[in-house]
């Protein structure tokens, strides 16, 4: 985000008791943006949208786009949308070049980054798709077997949030709210979204590997033209009611949504629920996966939290204390 707001912070905060963590609260303390659109023309508040976010700006402005349209009674079917699904790629590709290599004690590929992210600026998928097949990068997928991860049986099972389009999400959500936004909800329970979820949750390797793998799956499906709507880059929007109007696109880490309210042609109210408060839920998968760890070494544990912050991918930055 720019603008001098402040994106805010994930804030994880352990206690440890008896030589394991007793206690593991996740709170997402994030400014809200949506005030300083309310009360604005509405063609200036979504050209103004983009320049609030530093990450998936482009996403975040075709989501604003969309909820207006659509608030004005124009909806629109689930598609691909060429422009953010190049930058859910570009953000894989930072993940897995630039943010992978050095938690496998590797050296960042910052050149290979440079040349791939202009490979996809021109659209040369064919070369995209030759380099994610070099032994570079299969070695790093082989790594990712080596990480200390959670094993399946130790963990409370995620749930995966499934595919939802604008239309179908009106049956589960059929109004958005502040609380909503702070505290989203599937069927009651928090769920986890982005690449993975994507899939089903399904993928090959413990819980850390397949939220890397799977990024790298939609990276290869991009680059080999084989993406499918439901895929990273799909957008689509739909009318709630009068003056009122929802978009929905999937990013690279996982579903967003924006609800416009006009009062004539001003906005009157706008909400935005972010994948990073489906994925830093109080109650969601980071919570199980650190309680119940030793912590003789905490630093040792600080460097697992480390990674398992990563695997989900958090669009703001994060801190770790104890109680």
């Amino acid at each position: 985000m720019s603008g001098g707001i402040d994106p805010g912070c994930i804030r994880i905060r352990l206690r440890q008791q008896g030589g394991c963590i007793t206690a593991v609260e996740v709170a997402s303390e994030r400014p809200v943006v949506t005030s300083v659109l309310r009360g604005r023309p509405a063609d200036e508040a979504v050209a103004l949208v983009p320049l609030l976010f530093a990450l998936c700006g482009k996403a975040q402005g075709r989501a604003a786009g969309l909820a207006l349209a659509a608030a004005r009674g124009v909806g629109s079917a689930p598609r691909l949308d060429p422009a953010i699904a190049a930058e859910a790629m570009r953000e894989h590709l930072w993940r897995w070049l630039l943010d992978l290599p050095p938690l496998l004690g590797a050296a960042p590929l910052k050149d290979e980054f440079a040349l791939a992210m202009g490979w996809i600026a021109k659209g040369e998928g064919g070369r995209l798709a030759a380099f994610l097949d070099q032994p570079r990068i299969n070695e790093l997928w082989r790594r990712l077997d080596d990480m200390d991860d959670v094993d399946d049986r130790a963990q409370v099972a995620s749930l995966s949030l499934p595919a939802i389009d604008a239309e179908s999400s009106l049956r589960h959500w059929p109004r958005l709210d502040a609380a909503f936004c702070a505290l989203p909800h599937w069927q009651g329970r928090a769920a986890e979204t982005g690449a993975l979820a994507r899939r089903g949750g399904q993928g090959e390797g413990k819980v850390f590997a397949r939220h890397w793998r799977a990024r790298l799956a939609e990276l290869r499906e991009w680059a080999q033209g084989t993406a499918r709507v439901g895929d990273g880059g799909t957008a689509s929007s739909v009318p709630v009611g009068p003056g009122i109007g929802r978009g929905l696109v999937e990013t690279a880490r996982g579903l967003l949504m924006h609800e416009i309210v006009l009062d004539g042609e001003c906005i009157a109210d706008y909400f935005i629920v972010a994948p990073t408060e489906w994925n830093f839920h109080p109650q969601g998968p980071l919570q199980s996966w650190l309680a119940g760890r030793p912590v003789e070494d905490r630093a040792g544990l600080e460097g697992f939290a480390a990674r398992a912050v990563a695997a989900l991918d958090p669009c703001v930055r994060w801190e770790l204390a104890w109680l």
